[in-house]
């Protein structure tokens, strides 16, 4: 009997399609990928390839980018129910009138929000480029920053640049305490502790590097230190491990863990193949607003 990951090779073929994971997707979904990445990265890899069929394992903002940044193509999500609360955590029309009470202000939204959202912002921003996209803007301007608090504050408390803070959050980073650092901290004093710039200050704070999903692929690959502690969703864990066979990962906790990005299995990658489910489309009058904060962002970084 052919195994799952088998039948998923063979139809993924035969569609002519491609499939790609997000560095936070279970383990087998990451093994069977034919790219892994960040959000960002893996839209843009998406708009490079030859394929016409993108399998996309992560959550819906993120086969949103895709679909903005590549709208000829069939973007599947294989979960149409993976969302990301913190990207629900503002609405347009939210953002319509924070925008209303504050009339010049340059907005700027972390990629961790809808194309609706997308559309209604000056500039984009991943966890890794946002100083420089923050320090994009003139001095003299007001800046609305959302979705995510943490982000926005880490990069108010490195610039001294104050932004209006929209306050929403990752519930999965968020769930991260100080006393799961000192623990494994205690348990590995020579590991280097890295954290994602969307966990709480307390976090950060006690972090040795404050980095992105992508950011921490390529320090744990070119740094001399054998062990690390990863605060960050645990699926880190996969790619981290199997990319530096030589050195130890430790996920901060067990409670790191996004069920939204769980959501997705290989039987789910298989329907999207045999069924073309689920297409992810954005309409075309958002789209083209979205695209507009997503390229100056791609400009200016």
């Amino acid at each position: 009997m052919k195994s799952i990951e088998d039948k998923i090779q063979e139809l993924k073929k035969e569609r002519g399609a491609i499939i790609i994971a997000h560095n936070y997707q279970p383990d087998e979904v990451q093994a069977i990928a034919d790219f892994t990445g960040d959000s960002l990265e893996l839209s843009q890899k998406v708009a490079e390839l030859d394929e016409e069929i993108v399998v996309f394992c992560g959550v819906h903002f993120m086969a949103e980018t895709a679909a903005i940044l590549s709208p000829e193509k069939t973007i599947l999500l294989p979960d149409q129910f993976a969302g990301c609360p913190m990207a629900d955590m503002i609405t347009a029309d939210q953002l319509r009138a924070k925008k209303a009470e504050h009339p010049g202000a340059v907005v700027i939204c972390y990629v961790n929000s809808s194309a609706a959202v997308k559309a209604e912002c000056d500039l984009c921003c991943t966890s890794s480029n946002a100083m420089k996209i923050v320090s994009s803007v003139p001095a003299d301007k007001e800046i609305i920053f959302v979705p995510d608090t943490h982000l926005g504050h880490y990069i108010q408390e490195e610039l001294g640049r104050e932004m209006i803070i929209w306050d929403g959050y990752c519930p999965t980073h968020s769930r991260i305490r100080e006393e799961d650092i000192r623990r494994e901290k205690d348990e590995h004093p020579e590991a280097v502790i890295m954290a994602h710039p969307e966990c709480p200050q307390g976090i950060r704070d006690m972090a040795d590097q404050l980095l992105s999903t992508g950011q921490m692929i390529t320090f744990a690959s070119e740094s001399d230190h054998k062990e690390y502690i990863v605060a960050t969703e645990m699926g880190m864990l996969y790619r981290l491990r199997n990319e530096n066979p030589g050195k130890k990962f430790y996920s901060v906790s067990e409670r790191a863990l996004c069920p939204n990005m769980k959501k997705i299995d290989l039987e789910k990658v298989f329907w999207a193949l045999e069924d073309l489910q689920h297409r992810i489309t954005v309409p075309d009058e958002i789209a083209k607003k979205a695209t507009r904060s997503i390229e100056a962002m791609l400009e200016l970084s």
